[in-house]
């Protein structure tokens, strides 16, 4: 959520931020907010005059004749009764102010290009080569389903589409990338945190999936709980409501979790194979730091280069794109998608995304921490996907595999997998 002093001092930067996001129906939200806010800043001169008025009629009382009082009493009962009508209006406007700016998006920064979506995110650079196969490769899907290593069929009949049952080296390999995906984060001072998966909507609000992200969200009615797309939901809802000791940061987070996505929108659009599924496992990191944007720019450019350096441990091709504004979600400043070359689909394909948000989902959170002099400041979070699986075996299993069918497993994997070089048997 952005700082209502953002809006008042350059409401254009705000607007613009949603035109450029490509969200112009909140862009509305700005000047409705304005609106609230000068709403409540005219009342609050009434409001504090009524309330000294009140507090110094407590003096008075003690001064006045019997007869007076009772007059007196009447005037301070009436006054009573129209300070709580303001009171009320009060807070019903400053509930409105508080949904029209959870509406009003994060200012992308200027290095975010123009465009209108991820067909135009601006290449950064492209690392490894892609591979030149001597015989015909097979998408994952036929490798998988020839290995019986996949199973889309049973999986359709037992919980709809979009779904898949791994089953003997792909279970392994899967479990594999993700360990090695914790260990590298381990190494470099992340620590492992184990959340919930389910959480209530405060969370969802606080990171800035809610409003807006409800439609791709499985949600328990019941229980009022949301099954989580990502482990930033609650990694960085983690110490929401805390004021941190300025020493105590950065804290550094990786999660191991399940997570679940409805992807509402996407009918008849890579329905087949891995790529696009409801249930995943994604290996995240999560920064929470002082506000101190040289420091979230460091921070971006760290957590960018442990998915690369992930990628080159395990031998795959990949390209590094600024996201565009039109393919930038609500609470990003800015974004870097990381895009790993998938010999079936031809092309760059994303597995990895890395978000800056400035205060943005601290403000949301009520993520605060205490400098050394002064008054708490809302802290800075970042976030990065490491490794998200099943669909970073696309990648893994058709960039490695030989003519037979069978798959070399990159070095870096080979500890997890008792030493083995190759999975599967030949096949073809």
């Amino acid at each position: 959520m952005l700082d209502i002093k953002v809006l008042r001092e350059n409401p254009d930067a705000a607007r613009a931020g949603a035109i450029k996001k490509h969200m112009p129906e909140r862009a509305a939200a700005v000047d409705r907010a304005l609106a609230l806010d000068q709403e409540l800043r005219a009342m609050t001169p009434r409001i504090d005059a009524m309330r000294s008025e009140q507090k110094a009629a407590g003096k008075q009382l003690g001064k006045l004749s019997a007869e007076e009082r009772e007059a007196f009493l009447q005037q301070q009962k009436q006054l009573k009764a129209e300070l709580q009508v303001l009171e009320d209006e009060e807070r019903e406007l400053r509930r409105k102010l508080h949904e029209e700016l959870s509406l009003v998006p994060n200012l992308p920064d200027e290095e975010v290009p123009e465009g209108k979506d991820d067909s135009e995110n601006t290449e950064i650079r492209k690392v490894g080569e892609i591979r030149e196969f001597g015989f015909e490769p097979r998408a994952h899907y036929d490798l998988g389903e020839a290995q019986g290593w996949l199973d889309f069929g049973r999986a359709a009949e037992m919980a709809g589409s979009r779904n898949y049952i791994l089953l003997g080296d792909m279970v392994l390999l899967h479990d594999a990338i993700l360990r090695f995906a914790v260990d590298l984060l381990v190494e470099r001072g992340f620590t492992p945190i184990d959340p919930p998966l389910l959480v209530r909507d405060a969370a969802m609000f606080g990171t800035g999936f809610f409003p807006g992200g409800e439609e791709q969200t499985y949600r328990c009615e019941k229980d009022g709980l949301n099954l989580i797309g990502t482990a930033e939901v609650p990694v960085t809802s983690l110490h929401s409501g805390e004021i941190l000791k300025e020493s105590d940061l950065p804290k550094k987070y990786v999660a191991r979790t399940a997570c679940f996505r409805r992807e509402a929108g996407t009918y008849g659009k890579d329905t087949r194979g891995l790529y696009r599924v409801h249930q995943f496992q994604k290996v995240e990191q999560v920064i929470v730091d002082v506000a101190d944007r040289e420091r979230s720019l460091a921070h971006h450019r760290a957590i960018v280069r442990n998915a690369e350096d992930l990628l080159q441990a395990c031998e795959l091709p990949y390209r590094v794109v600024n996201v565009c504004g039109g393919d930038l979600g609500v609470p990003q400043a800015m974004k870097y998608d990381i895009e790993t070359w998938m010999p079936s689909r031809q092309s760059y394909s994303e597995t990895h995304s890395a978000s800056r948000f400035y205060d943005y989902q601290a403000r949301r959170l009520n993520l605060r921490y205490r400098p050394e002099k002064g008054k708490p400041l809302f802290c800075h979070t970042l976030n990065n996907t490491v490794a998200a699986s099943p669909r970073i075996l696309i990648p893994l299993i058709e960039n490695h595999q030989n003519e037979d069918g069978t798959v070399r497993v990159p070095e870096c994997l080979r500890r997890y997998l008792g030493g083995r070089e190759v999975l599967g048997r030949p096949v073809f």
